[in-house]
């Protein structure tokens, strides 16, 4: 079992409740990644559900949770052949913290797409693209020490004081320990990058909303790409889209979040 997996595991207690503890190595300058949380709630639901992975899913993050333990709720909204719905909450002390709604359904890892765009954009290569500067520990982002990011130079002139001007973000994404993606790894892929305004000249933290992010193939071994744009960004508000294509070229997750400007 890796790191991630174990920061990840929900131990069932029942058929609707898993017990799960918050990982403090995922954290973003204290709140916890929204990625992560959704793949620790993630574990829960596909351990409960008929069908093994999750195709379809829509967060709404109604506050922040502090590390340690808390406990995922189910709740089967419905069960067919080809899919299941399921709603989960994340909750601790009876609070409500996150509201998923799933849909779960079984892939097939040999499927071929009958069609499949192209990236609109191309990445550099692996070798012509850089890391950020090791942050500090005061700065308590514990999640740069459990993925590796190599970003497209273009997308962060914004560290050097010269934001492109546009919402953007990309990046080649793999974890820090050796694993191979999987589902789980792509809920954390798709809420992995820094947030698109930062290109825009916004700073400081952007809390999530909303994110809904579909599974649309599982992923081949390898470095993940993450394309990162937005389309609007008004009134302390703005839009993220990712697109996160695996190493033999096929598109396998697709998110789009809602999230506030961050005050820097």
């Amino acid at each position: 079992m890796t790191k991630f997996d174990e920061a990840t595991q929900a131990i069932r207690v029942d058929e609707t409740t898993y017990d799960v503890c918050l990982d403090d190595g995922y954290a973003i300058g204290g709140p916890l990644n929204g990625g992560y949380l959704m793949a620790v709630m993630l574990r829960a639901v596909a351990d409960a559900s008929p069908h093994a992975h999750p195709v379809s899913t829509s967060a709404q993050f109604l506050r922040a949770p502090a590390p340690g333990p808390a406990r995922v709720r189910l709740e089967r909204l419905k069960t067919g052949r080809t899919a299941t719905m399921t709603r989960a909450t994340l909750v601790r002390d009876g609070e409500r913290y996150i509201d998923m709604q799933v849909t779960s359904a079984d892939l097939d890892g040999d499927a071929a797409p009958h069609w499949s765009a192209t990236p609109e954009i191309s990445m550099p290569d692996l070798a012509d693209c850089v890391r950020f500067p090791s942050p500090k520990p005061e700065s308590n982002m514990t999640l740069s020490a459990q993925i590796e990011l190599l970003f497209d130079p273009s997308s962060i002139g914004w560290l050097r004081g010269a934001p492109s001007g546009r919402p953007e973000s990309r990046a080649y994404f793999r974890m820090a320990e050796p694993q191979d993606p999987d589902p789980y790894v792509l809920a954390l892929a798709v809420d992995a990058l820094p947030p698109v305004v930062f290109s825009a000249g916004a700073r400081g933290w952007a809390p999530t909303v909303e994110l809904t992010w579909h599974l649309r193939a599982l992923p081949a071994p390898g470095w993940l790409t993450l394309l990162g744009s937005g389309r609007l960004i008004s009134d302390g508000w703005f839009d993220e889209e990712v697109e996160v294509w695996d190493s033999a070229g096929r598109l396998v997750a697709q998110s789009r979040q809602l999230a506030r400007v961050g005050r820097g």
